[in-house]
Parts: C-alpha cells; structure tokens; sequence
C-alpha cells in the first residue's frame, strides 16, 4: 500500500481540497510570485542542502547524479555553498532542506527538475540514516539533545527534526515517495527509545526547549499507521504546561514567542483530526481566541511582533518588527485547519488578508526573497534577504507559503462545491457525482483585487469595436468567473463566500442570465443540475480607514482586502474625516495599456500630497502605513 492508501483521518465533517497534482494555477500575480518561487527552489543545489547531513553521517559527499530534464536545466554558474543559519558553525543548520521537501512536494508536477531532484535527496537521507545506524537522521549529533535534556541551551534542534520529518511526511503523502515514509519511521523509533527513558516532568522540562512542531509530525505519522508507538509519541509531546492554562482561559501568549507556539497548536489541530478527540480540538480554539479574537491584529492581519505576542490591542507601540513571515505563514494554517472543520468565513477571511498584506507583501516581487519581519511604522523599508547568505527560517516558510495557494479555498462540502477563495486556477475534483472541473479567472474588465496583466482578452477589448468599451473610470466590482464541467449532468450546490470587504450586493449571473442565489450567512448557495456553466460573481469595495489599536487616532486603509501604503518617509498627519476615506485618496495612475492598475491613489486636500500603492507590491521605497488624522 502507498502512504495515500493506508489510512484515513478519524475527524469527521472537514472540508477536502484538491489533490495538488490535480491544480493548475491561472495567469496573474499569484502565477508569477509561485514561479519565483520555483526559480528559487530549483536555484538551490541538492549537494548544498545536503551537505550537513551527509557530513554528519561520515559520507562528506553525495553520491547522486542529476541530469537535466525536459523542459529545465541544471543551476548555471559557480557551486556556492550556504551560509547564514545554514553555515557548518551553525547549530540550526539543515533547517532549509525540510522546507524544501514541503514545497517540493506540493510544486513537483509543476517542474519535471523539481521532481527528480526531490526523489534523489530522498535517496540521500535514506543513505545517511543508515551510515547513522538506522534510526537517526539529522544534520548534527545525538549529543544535541543529550544536552537539551541536561538543561544546556542549544539552538532548537527539534525544531530543525521538525522540518525534516515534516518534509518527508509530505514527500510521502503528496509525492508517493515510500522511501520517505520508511525514514520517518524509523526516526520516530529513535525518538520513541529516547523520550521512552523520561519522566512526565523530564519530558515538560524538554518540551520548553522550542520543539517545533514534532507533535504534528507524530500526528501525522500516526494517521498513516494507526500503530499504538505513534500514539504514545504524541501523548509524549502533548506541552501540557502551555495547553492547560490555555484552556483554563489564562494569558500564555503576551511576550511569549509566537512561533513556537504557533508550531504547537497545528500539532494539537492534526492530532485533533487523527484521533477524534475533541480535546485537541478545544486548545485550538482556545489559542485561536486568544492570539486573534482577544488581542487584535495590525491592518496586515499580522498579531506578533519581534517575534513574540504584542499585549491585547496594544499594538501602537510595537510597530517596527511586526509578523515574522513565519508566524504569517503558520496562523494562515491554523486558519485553514478552524475553516476545514467549520466552514465559517471569518477564517477564510483571515487567510485572504494574510496572504495579500503578508505572504505576498513579504516577496520582492522581482527578486523572489524574503523579508523577515515586515514593519508598519513611518518611514520603513523592507529588509530583503540573499538567496545563500542568510537563510532565515522565513526562507524556508517563503518556500512553502507559494506552493501552498495552489488550490487555496476550493473544497468539496460533502457533494456540494464550496469556494472560499478566489485564486485564479482550475483544478478537477473526485466527488460522489463523478469528477468535477472547476476553473476560477479574473473578468479583465473590472479592477481586481491582485491588480491585472495584459491578456489577450484586455488587448481586444481596446482594439475590436464591436466590443464594449470599458468604463470610464476604474472601476470598484471585482467579477470573477467560475466555470463548472462535470463528468456527466448532476445536481449539487455551488457556494460562493462573499468577502468581508464586500460593500453591496453581489451581482449573479450563470451563462449571462442574472440569477438569485440563496444567502446562508456569508455564503451564496447555487443549486442546480451542472454540466458545462458559467458563473459570475462581483464583489464591490471602498476604500475604508481602520484605527490602530491603542492610538485611535491614527489610521490605516485598505482598499477591498489590500493594505495601502503611503510613499512617505516621514510621519505625515492628514486632514481628514474617516467616515470619508473617499474624500482624501483619489484614483492615480488607474490604467496601463489594456488593463486596470488596481488600489493606487494620490492624496488631496492636504498640504503636501503623495501616493498610496499596495503595500504588496512595495520593494525598495520608503513607506508608512498608519497616520495621524487632524479632522477636516
């Protein structure tokens, strides 16, 4: 049996995604940040990511060969070797590799390079772990956690496991690799020995040593196996020090380090889903109302600073090094899991801002790096990374953070079809009335919500009479198109989220014809017997000023879901009246040659005006997000 076959999760009621193989992104921002982002994937030579486990093992090289595939070359130029938190000295060296195997796991069909080169370094771990004596398998010695154990400091090695186990578990399940899901457990037989010999309280003093996230790889394992030693091990790793005050209500998150616990609690959502006890699902929930619900969240979405949790809706004076890219990365999954099980928008809401304001906004979008932190306060830059000197542990998030929208918000609800994202792609769905096609696409003739590029449809509009000019203006709907093939005619419901930022109704047609959809909450329900239909859907937005908790009188504003970023390098006041945003920001270079330029504008009735662009598309200029306002 392969590692899809051999067992099903016990958590009943989840929404289900599309295979990633089965998904194929559309033209548009999203298309171009993804291929940056396997630019950068295959730029990274597998001896380089290898090394230190191969060095570890006693083997110093790597014994594979890869030769170019059709369709992609080998990495061009000089090998250079990583450096940063990858370096020899480095006690959080093989951090990288894991990430990539997620990514790569996710992204292997896109690439035919990408796929041989992930199987190989499967192939090379396998090697190392058997040189290690059949159990161990990472780039450093035992003797990490020996000192870990004795209360010495060391940099997090469980953490690094983590994102090694945890890549070839996806290499396993999204790849079909067995070689990978023999090595991952074989590892959890050395960790079951190991953490075998300690008391409970040996095993909480460990467990306060970042972890990562090793429970959810244990809960992962377990799902594949059912075997009582992988249950054991998440019991082992279940940080009852952190989740029983968290349940009892207490605050266990203010000036605590918010990725570390982030990790913790997406183990707690795949234990939930592989045992069924609700308990798991409690301290999910728990964590979610405190870190979101209870303390607030800067305009981005983010609700961390400097890596730690800023105090309940105190985030005025934490503005410098906010939403580490990795606790964006992970709240959107903690996210992902809270609408999987319930289906709520607010959740899907979530995850939309969070990938426009942070993943997106932390990607230069000509170079494809990373930027650590991402700072909210007058006059700040970006801070981008090098693609071998630092390699943060953003790098590695930033690796999966563009795969992981492949596919983003389309699921199947039972037989009904349910869309809570609007990411341009297609994507083929297995449900109990046969196999469904869905493609999603921007309509080039409104403004969008990621901006727009030349399309042959945008280029005839402007060059065939026959066709219908364009408004006047930029226009403020959003219409997206949603095409539904089914194998043979069946009837189910298409649902369609309609975005928090959505300011009126929404406008419905199928085939041309305007039709009612039925509203259940934030949801619109279309019924009926399908075949080959079109739907479309437009969403309105305004622009709106938000308040900083803390300094109500200072605002930041969006545009729809997009965050705006003022061009400005000082802190700059503004007269305004907030109910009004309107009155203060007007359109600015709206049009480009044959489509819209999304959410850019220009101030006016101020004493020095300047311009505001999304803050996703800022790169090298000086920004500032939140201003003072003086009233009109």
């Amino acid at each position: 049996m392969t590692p899809h076959e051999r067992r099903r999760d016990r958590a009943t009621g989840v929404l289900e995604r599309p295979s990633f193989a089965d998904v194929t992104l559309g033209e548009g921002v999203l298309y171009e940040r993804c291929a940056l982002n396997l630019t950068y994937l295959e730029s990274l030579r597998p001896e380089n990511l290898l090394r230190p486990y191969l060095f570890e093992a006693g083997l110093w090289s790597w014994s594979g060969t890869l030769e170019p595939t059709a369709g992609s070359a080998a990495p061009a130029g000089p090998q250079t070797w990583h450096w940063g938190w990858e370096a020899p000295t480095s006690e959080l060296r093989g951090h990288i590799l894991g990430h990539w195997l997620s990514a790569a796991a996710q992204l292997r069909r896109q690439r035919p390079r990408l796929d041989a080169t992930a199987d190989l370094i499967v192939a090379e771990l396998a090697r190392c772990q058997h040189s290690n004596g059949g159990g161990w398998i990472a780039p450093f010695p035992e003797k990490y956690l020996e000192r870990i154990a004795a209360g010495h400091r060391v940099w997090a090695p469980q953490y690094v496991i983590h994102k090694l186990l945890a890549g070839l578990l996806d290499m396993a399940t999204l790849g079909g690799n067995e070689t990978a899901f023999e090595i991952v457990r074989a590892a959890a037989n050395w960790f079951d020995s190991w953490t075998g010999g300690f008391s409970r309280e040996q095993l909480d003093d460990i467990l306060d040593w970042e972890t990562g996230g090793m429970l959810e790889v244990w809960a992962g394992l377990y799902g594949l196996t059912g075997e009582s030693t992988h249950l054991a091990l998440i019991e082992r790793y279940r940080r009852g020090r952190f989740f029983e005050p968290l349940l009892a209500g207490e605050d266990v998150l203010t000036n605590k380090h918010a990725n570390t616990q982030i990790a913790e609690i997406l183990g707690c959502a795949r234990a939930y889903e592989v045992t069924g006890d609700v308990e798991w699902r409690r301290i999910v929930e728990a964590f979610w109302d405190q870190a979101i619900i209870s303390r607030g969240t800067y305009i981005t979405g983010g609700s961390s600073s400097a890596e730690i949790w800023q105090p309940a809706f105190q985030q005025v004076a934490r503005l410098h090094d906010v939403q580490e890219h990795c606790t964006v990365f992970n709240m959107m999954r903690v996210a992902d899991y809270l609408y999987r099980w319930t289906g709520e928008s607010d959740y899907a809401a979530y995850w939309e801002r969070n990938l426009i304001n942070g993943v997106l906004a932390q990607q230069n979008r000509q170079t494809g790096m990373v930027a650590y932190f991402l700072p909210l306060e007058a006059g700040s830059h970006k801070r981008w990374g090098h693609p071998t000197r630092d390699f943060w542990c953003c790098h590695g998030t930033l690796m999966q953070a563009h795969a992981s929208y492949l596919g983003a918000g389309i699921h199947l609800d039972g037989a009904d079809l349910r869309l809570g994202q609007y990411v341009p792609a297609s994507a083929t769905l297995s449900t109990s009335v046969g196999r469904v096609e869905i493609t999603i696409s921007p309509d080039p003739r409104s403004g969008l919500v990621f901006g727009q590029r030349r399309t042959d449809e945008g280029y005839q509009g402007i060059q065939h009479l026959h066709v219908p000019p364009a408004p006047a203006e930029r226009p403020s709907t959003s219409l997206i198109r949603i095409r539904v093939r089914t194998e043979r005619p069946a009837t189910f419901a298409v649902k369609l989220r309609v975005p928090d930022w959505a300011v009126s109704t929404p406008t419905l047609t199928i085939d041309g014809q305007g039709v009612a959809g039925n509203q259940d909450g934030d949801f619109l329900i279309l019924r009926r017997r399908w075949s080959d239909e079109m739907i479309e859907v437009g969403f309105t937005s305004e622009l709106k000023a938000h308040p900083l908790p803390g300094q109500p009188g200072s605002v930041a504003f969006t545009d729809g879901p997009v965050v705006l970023a003022g061009l400005v390098e000082e802190e700059r006041a503004l007269v305004a009246d907030v109910r009004n945003p309107q009155a203060v920001l007007r359109p600015d270079r709206e049009r480009g040659h044959s489509w819209w330029s999304a959410h850019t504008y220009r101030t006016q009735g101020q004493d020095r005006g300047f311009r505001f662009i999304p803050l996703h598309e800022v790169t090298d200029q000086t920004y500032s997000i939140y201003f003072p306002i003086r009233p009109a």
